[in-house]
């Protein structure tokens, strides 16, 4: 019961963070509108054929290595997503939040720490890990910008630095 309640509370703090940090200038950093962004949805329309689908431009995906360079893009697109925030997307996101907590109190219960700068370093150390595998290889195989790739690992990893503070004390080790 405590891993749960040390979860839903790391889920809790984990997602007031995020969802500030995004509505901030945070959330921004790397992210730019198109323009003419009205003319360039109805071309990727048409160029999609209405499909909803991850597409890659120039279609380089089965060409050999090379030093050359040029042009690229990674686009998603949805012929009729909401054009703001939904609660749907709102609801999944703080379930995703509180999965992911929960997960990272389950890990700290087993993991024993005593002293809670200990407890609190590892659910950010998990975070550290979290960030990476999310933001690297958007980095590196798509060429998600820099700046917009290390703001988001850093926003993930307060994230869980915050979870960390409310799961480690909730989460005290048992007396022997």
């Amino acid at each position: 019961m405590r891993i749960l309640l040390a979860g839903l509370a790391g889920g809790i703090v984990m997602y007031v963070w995020l969802s500030a940090a995004h509505l901030s200038p945070l959330g921004q950093v790397g992210v730019h509108a198109l323009p003419n962004g009205d003319a360039m949805i109805a071309q990727i329309g048409e160029a999609a054929g209405g499909k909803a689908g991850l597409y890659i431009f120039p279609d380089n995906m089965s060409k050999k290595p090379s030093a050359a360079r040029g042009p690229f893009g990674v686009l998603s697109f949805t012929p009729d997503a909401p054009t703001g925030l939904s609660p749907m997307q709102l609801v999944f996101e703080f379930l995703s939040e509180l999965a992911e907590a929960i997960l990272a109190a389950w890990l700290l219960a087993q993991a024993g720490l005593v002293a809670y700068g200990a407890r609190v370093a590892f659910v950010t150390g998990i975070g550290v890990v979290a960030a990476i595998l999310a933001e690297a290889p958007y980095w590196n195989w798509y060429s998600f910008p820099l700046d917009y790739s290390v703001t988001n690992a850093f926003m993930q990893i307060v994230g869980f630095l915050a979870a960390g503070l409310a799961m480690a004390a909730i989460l005290k080790p048992k007396p022997a």
